[in-house]
């Protein structure tokens, strides 16, 4: 009813009344914002008070004039309101047009509220702007739009603009404590603040998520209740998660995250909860920042205080893995187990490094039970294997690698007349032959050849090659991402050993294979242990396409191939439907 009962808008509602006060009006006014932030009730209010025949001191409608009657029981001939999302055509605007000729019968204006202005065709905008360019002396239009991009720039030129801002989360929270009070609602902070942050900074929003939960609690507002109605993850889970990651315990996140999916929540939905939380713990880290967290006062002291046990780097590194987990989400064909890879990945962050500290180390998953694992083993100490000659530098990264699996097993000599497995016959990472420089090895140059010079050829079967050939794929680069997902559906064919033929859809993907040719087949060699190794790379011949016959066709066909069918056609006088 008044500009005082406006919530948020502090600063537009005071040049409003300013302007009332001093009588400078100008002829248009565009109110532009997110939903429900209050442009449409503004634009009334404002209209009444231009109207009013003794404003007060401060700008505001008297309420008690004829003028201000006649509005409250909307019987006013001197403000017109009009839903351009409904009344979009060019008629429509012209009849709204000729009413602005006739002066005000009571008042001083004519205010003419057009709500969702954007909706207007391009010629219902071009006919309102001969208008809006030469307007009568008691004609004021006010505009409200959500979407001020879609306004033409010569509509917007001609009025004054006023942003509107988003409801924050303390206004929402304040405005709803006095909608309550003066209900006789009793209710809990934290709740209140769970309806603020549902409404999206929207406070029509709030009003009616609290008229809502209002009815659900019978009264009493409270923060379970609240959750529970509005169906909302409670926040413990995300607290819980964080403390659980930071004590690497994977196990209890895995069983959080049943327990969250048995409660009817969605996997991606936690993900992207618990992203905003870990957000909302990194900006309480720093004093400037903590202005940016939109909860309660007791959710900021609680957010401080895990704040200050989580490092900034194990944040910046959560917040990456579980982007990433979102943005994978809708694609993923097994959501669980990318929901749970990634909180597993989160609880390894601030786990020690296996390996030696120097170097870079190959991105793996951590042992998450080699603590438990460590305590059931028998307390002795592990025999000193003697080695001839010193492990490759490639070997013991291998070898780090799988020390999640073989540090766990007791170490046994092996005996002479059994053959010893060596980690790095098991293949090498692409990222490796890029270092060494054989990203670019044609066949023949001196580089693979050093490799197996040491070696004999040994043959290999159909399934060896297809298990090299799918590890390839995996540890191809980044930038080959894309010929690597084709690579993944080819199956190579042993021709005759050591001729491998692989068989391409199109011209374009052989092309792109013929450019990392050498790579591929030197990473063939070297994994398969044979430097004999030839690659084809063909085309798949496509077939002529077999004409798809319709019913009628089929009829005759078969007709033919059998006359029999004809005549019992003839002798029950049948016709093909």
């Amino acid at each position: 009813m008044s500009f005082d009962t406006v919530v948020g808008q502090a600063a537009l509602t005071t040049t409003l009344k300013n302007a009332v006060k001093s009588g400078k009006l100008a002829h248009a006014y565009l109110f532009c914002g997110p939903r429900g932030v209050g442009k449409t009730t503004c634009a009334r209010i404002f209209a009444k008070a231009i109207n009013c025949q003794n404003p007060t001191a401060d700008g505001e409608a008297c309420n008690e004039c004829e003028s201000c009657q006649s509005f409250n029981e909307q019987r006013s001939l001197n403000i017109f309101e009009l839903d351009a999302a409904s009344n979009n055509s060019v008629e429509h605007i012209k009849t709204l047009m000729e009413q602005t000729r006739i002066p005000p019968q009571l008042g001083k204006y004519k205010v003419f509220i057009i709500d969702e202005v954007h909706m207007l065709s391009t010629a219902a905008f071009n006919a309102f702007l001969k208008t809006l360019e030469e307007p009568p002396a008691h004609v004021i239009f006010i505009l409200a739009t959500t979407e001020k991009h879609k306004i033409l720039p010569t509509i917007l030129s001609r009025c004054q603009i006023y942003d509107f801002e988003r409801m924050t989360v303390q206004n929402t929270v304040a405005h709803l404590k006095h909608v309550a009070e003066k209900e006789g609602i009793q209710y809990e902070e934290e709740a209140l603040a769970v309806i603020a942050e549902k409404a999206d900074g929207g406070m029509r929003d709030a009003l009616s998520i609290f008229d809502q939960a209002a009815s659900f609690c019978q009264g009493n507002i409270t923060y379970q209740k609240v959750i529970e109605d509005l169906n909302v993850l409670d926040s413990e889970y995300y607290f819980r998660l964080v403390d659980d990651a930071l004590a690497n315990k994977a196990s209890e996140a895995m069983v959080l995250l049943n327990d969250v999916i048995n409660k009817g929540f969605d996997g991606g939905l936690l993900i992207q909860g618990l992203a905003k939380h870990v957000r909302n713990v990194l900006m309480a880290k720093d004093p400037q920042t903590l202005p940016l967290l939109e909860v309660s006062d007791q959710q900021r002291q609680r957010y401080q205080q895990q704040a200050q046990q989580c490092p900034t780097p194990f944040l910046y590194k959560a917040l990456q893995l579980m982007n990433q987990c979102d943005i994978n989400y809708r694609q993923s064909s097994n959501k669980r187990l990318l929901v749970e890879l990634t909180l597993i990945e989160v609880a390894q962050i601030t786990q020690p490094e296996e390996g030696p500290a120097s170097g870079r180390k190959p991105r793996r998953l951590k042992s998450l039970f080699k603590q438990l694992m460590q305590q059931t083993q028998p307390r002795k100490a592990a025999p000193q294997v003697a080695a001839a000659a010193p492990k490759p530098q490639t070997e013991e990264r291998s070898a780090q690698s799988t020390q999640g699996v073989q540090s766990t097993q007791n170490v046994q000599k092996v005996p002479a007349s059994q053959p010893k497995l060596k980690v790095s016959s098991l293949g090498t990472s692409w990222n490796n032959l890029r270092k060494a420089g054989k990203m670019n090895i044609l066949p023949g140059t001196p580089g693979i050849e050093a490799v197996n010079r040491h070696q004999e050829d040994v043959p290999f079967t159909q399934e060896d090659l297809e298990l090299q050939w799918l590890a390839m794929c995996n540890r191809m680069p980044q930038q080959l991402v894309g010929i690597a997902t084709r690579m993944k559906n080819m199956n190579p064919v042993i021709v005759e050993l050591p001729k491998i033929e692989v068989v391409v859809g199109n011209e374009l993907v052989k092309d792109e294979m013929e450019k990392i040719r050498g790579s591929i087949l030197n990473t063939l060699k070297r994994d398969l242990h044979n430097s004999t190794i030839e690659l084809i790379i063909s085309v798949d011949e496509h077939h002529e396409e077999v004409k798809i016959l319709t019913r009628l066709e089929q009829f005759e066909e078969m007709s033919r191939m059998n006359p029999s069918i004809e005549k019992l056609r003839e002798a029950f006088n049948l016709e093909l439907a």
